[in-house]
């Protein structure tokens, strides 16, 4: 349950202000954090706080710092500053980190009065934070989205939602007990080339579906630099290495494992196949109206290795093909003709749906949709749509049960690559592997003590 608005607002204000008298320099606050000059009163105004200042965390908090109904407060990050991230988006940027993103706030307000905090626990304490925005890498998602649940915080949380679909089963759980807010950042629910991809297929526009084909984008495992960076190296300074790790197994620090790089380590997350399959894989469900369900059977399988020994572990090429019960097949690869997107291939035409592109053929196909035909949640804003489900209860756009569901797709068949399988069975329903122990037996991991999620 939220703390009461009101009281949030007037304790962020008292903070700010004995932070300007501590600091020595007047307290100057705009009109716009009073309320004044026609903007969101303070008291009406939801409380965020940042946890995981990277790339993606900051980039997206920046739609929360321009949405005049949110007052961000606090930024959490385990490291202080560094420049040792993707050079692209350094190269904007300067630097990343918690005193970055407390910068970027303060700025941003045109006042000083962000909180910054190494450990996520002390902002999830906090009786003056309404939501948090989850950004960390994917192995942290789980502890702290739980935690966050359990503590009443509304929950922005970026893709893909969990390291394992155990871990998937239990947040959706845990946030449906707790009745908190929850959007996933799968921000493809809210983009109108691939809503209305989904309701050409619903309406039957191309026929009956023959096959879907997906292509999830290229991975880039140098993008900052250090990939080839794999010996133990010091610790840098103003980096709580140990809290990065966190519940993943004990590894010495070497800049290869970091920042940019974490993604290609199955301790960490699950390569490109979780990380793309996260958006891509989710806009199929959304297709064939399975948000709630899956596949029954995975096959046709391939993939190649990173060399054995080495640092990273998720394959960089890959296939696969999943089906429904239906019949209805899904087929998979690092690469596609098209690039990264879907293509929904039917009877009497196709869609194909990239990020900026919708494409039907044959043009006869183009006609809009009927009044009487299957419309689906038109969201414009993903950002904005997570507020509006706080503040005035609307539906969001990307639920934690969607995101377990789509998500679980993707480890399933990063488990049957990584056990060199032919095929799986898997019971949507009950949400068990079929007659395979060894399989099973990877749907969880332990975790490294003394974190435990229970």
């Amino acid at each position: 349950m939220n703390v009461p608005v009101s009281n949030s607002r007037r304790q962020f204000l008292q903070q700010c202000s004995a932070a300007a008298t501590a600091l020595g320099f007047p307290m100057i606050i705009p009109a716009s954090a009073l309320g004044k000059n026609g903007s969101v009163a303070p008291s009406n105004r939801t409380t965020l706080a940042l946890i995981g200042c990277g790339g993606r965390g900051t980039d997206v908090v920046k739609n929360f710092l321009q949405d005049e109904r949110v007052q961000v407060i606090a930024v959490c990050d385990v490291e202080r500053e560094s420049d040792r991230y993707n050079k692209g988006i350094i190269k904007k940027a300067g630097t990343l980190g918690r005193e970055p993103a407390r910068r970027l706030v303060d700025q941003t307000y045109g006042m000083q009065g962000c909180a910054t905090h190494e450990d996520f626990r002390e902002v999830l304490a906090r009786k003056d934070v309404d939501a948090v925005q989850i950004a960390t890498p994917d192995h942290w998602h789980a502890l702290m989205a739980v935690a966050a649940a359990r503590a009443g915080k509304s929950i922005y949380c970026e893709k893909p939602l969990s390291l394992t679909v155990a871990q998937g089963r239990f947040m959706s759980d845990v946030v449906r007990d707790s009745k908190v807010v929850w959007q996933t950042g799968s921000q493809q629910r809210s983009d109108i080339h691939f809503r209305m991809a989904c309701e050409y297929v619903r309406n039957g526009r191309i026929g009956k579906l023959k096959q879907i084909r997906v292509g999830l984008a290229s991975d880039n495992r140098d993008n900052n630099g250090s990939a080839a960076q794999t010996s133990p190296a010091p610790v840098p300074e103003g980096l709580n290495y140990d809290f990065w790790l966190g519940p993943a197994p004990d590894a010495p620090f070497c800049p290869a494992r970091l920042h940019s790089n974490w993604r290609w380590m199955y301790d960490y997350s699950g390569g490109n196949i979780t990380d793309f399959g996260a958006h891509h894989l989710d806009i199929v469900q959304w297709a064939l109206g399975r948000d709630e369900s899956g596949p029954s059977e995975f096959f046709d399988l391939k993939a190649t290795w990173p060399a054995p020994g080495g640092l990273y572990t998720t394959p960089p090429t890959f296939s696969f093909a999943y089906s429904y019960e239906d019949g209805t097949t899904v087929r998979v690869a690092d690469k596609q003709h098209f690039g990264s997107g879907i293509s929904f291939e039917g009877e009497n035409g196709s869609v194909l749906c990239t990020r900026g592109k919708l494409e039907i053929k044959p043009d006869s196909l183009r006609k809009p949709l009927a009044e009487s035909d299957v419309r689906l949640y038109e969201c414009r804003d993903h950002f904005r749509n997570f507020i509006d489900a706080i503040q005035d209860g609307v539906k969001p756009a990307a639920p934690i049960e969607y995101a377990h569901r789509s998500i679980s797709i993707a480890h399933l068949a990063n488990i049957v690559l990584r056990l060199n399988r032919t095929k799986l069975r898997w019971d949507p329903v009950k949400e068990q592997i079929l007659e395979d122990a060894e399989a099973t037996a990877m749907l969880s991991r332990p975790m490294r003590g003394p974190w435990q999620m229970a």
